[in-house]
């Protein structure tokens, strides 16, 4: 199975899935971070374990194969949150 992340903007249900999700992880961030966690150390235990879930789910060819594309997409600013001159 391909681990791909392409979204069908006409499927609302998955959307408001993703979106739900997204909220879920933001306030967990939020409240690591109010109980002293280091943001960077929250960080890369939220990679972690979505890496682990995504192996779990999709297999392990699958993640590194998606993974492979991740330093590309970094560089082009897809996880930026500030605007890119």
């Amino acid at each position: 199975m391909n681990l791909t992340f392409t979204y069908d903007q006409s499927d609302s249900a998955a959307a408001d899935e993703r979106r739900a999700a997204l909220a879920y992880v933001t306030e967990a961030f939020a409240e690591a971070i109010m109980d002293g966690i280091e943001s960077d150390c929250f960080a890369q235990a939220a990679l972690f374990t979505a890496l682990q879930e995504l192996v779990q789910t999709y297999g392990e060819e699958a993640v590194a194969t998606f993974a492979e594309r991740l330093p590309e997409r970094v560089r082009h600013g897809e996880f930026s949150v500030a605007l890119r001159q």
